[in-house]
């Protein structure tokens, strides 16, 4: 639903203009709905400033303007940036490319990832899941959103939140900053591919990292749209299966021994 709400709103981030660069890295902060409508052609010429809901002149909590507009920056970027992977994952995993080996030991069941890829399409195969794997994979998408919301970790190094004026979409780095974690990578950029790169390719390359968000967003939203609801996506017609489940839901029937799932599952959301 934020990723919606976020990408209806044409922000661009790139340096705002007239405004100074103290430094050779790019400045993406936007403080105010008039960057905002400034630099939305740079990043859409033909569409420009977007906001049907008027969300840019909102105020989030009382925050002010420069929060509320970081808040839907940085939820814009976040989201385009999972719709990209989801986008990509959706179509290996529709056409049955899948890990080998098994999921689960033996005493856990030897759940083979075949397994789960044989259940169908992925949102069957989600569901098809061990209640444990689920949990486990929302446990580290916690993990990594609780430090991508520390403050601590922006300021140690040399950044702000992006609610009081950090950059949005910056990610902090966790492989040294005693966060305890298992892989001795950071989520964004792991190889260090990108901290060296001039300016000008940092701007063009957000420029276009929002772009293909939002397309992603359409994409992906498309195909879950596609499965749940015959003929809303006219050319996924026979491509996608329809899904009985709710794609909206994180848990399933299988599910239902946790607490509150089953009251959650007797509300249709579709």
């Amino acid at each position: 639903m934020l990723a919606s709400v976020a990408g209806s709103v044409a922000f661009a981030p790139t340096v705002p203009v007239g405004r100074p660069v103290a430094s050779p890295s790019i400045d993406v902060r936007m403080e105010s709905v008039a960057d905002l409508k400034e630099l939305a052609g740079q990043l859409n010429p033909k569409v420009g400033f977007f906001d049907p809901l008027d969300l840019s002149n909102a105020n989030f909590w009382e925050a002010g303007e420069e929060a509320t507009v970081g808040f839907l920056r940085h939820a814009e970027i976040k989201h385009g940036r999972v719709a990209m992977m989801a986008f990509v994952g959706y179509c290996v995993q529709a056409n049955g490319i899948h890990w080998g080996g098994a999921l689960t030991s033996a005493s856990k069941g030897g759940i083979q990832f075949a397994d789960i890829s044989a259940a169908g399409f992925p949102e069957m195969q989600w569901d098809a899941l061990p209640t444990l794997s689920k949990l486990q994979i929302l446990g580290a998408i916690s993990f990594f959103e609780l430090c991508g919301e520390a403050s601590y970790l922006h300021e140690a190094q040399g950044e702000k939140h992006y609610m009081m004026g950090g950059k949005p979409g910056f990610y902090p780095s966790i492989k040294n900053a005693g966060v305890p974690h298992i892989v001795p990578l950071d989520l964004y950029d792991p190889f260090g591919t990108s901290k060296n790169a001039s300016p000008e390719k940092k701007a063009k390359g957000l420029l276009a990292e929002v772009n293909n968000g939002r397309l992603a967003m359409l994409g992906i939203m498309g195909f879950i749209a596609a499965g749940k609801v015959p003929g809303s996506v006219p050319a996924l017609d026979g491509v996608i299966p329809h899904y009985d489940g709710q794609p909206m839901a994180v848990f399933a029937e299988g599910d239902s021994f946790l607490p509150l799932v089953s009251d959650m599952l007797k509300f249709n959301l579709f």
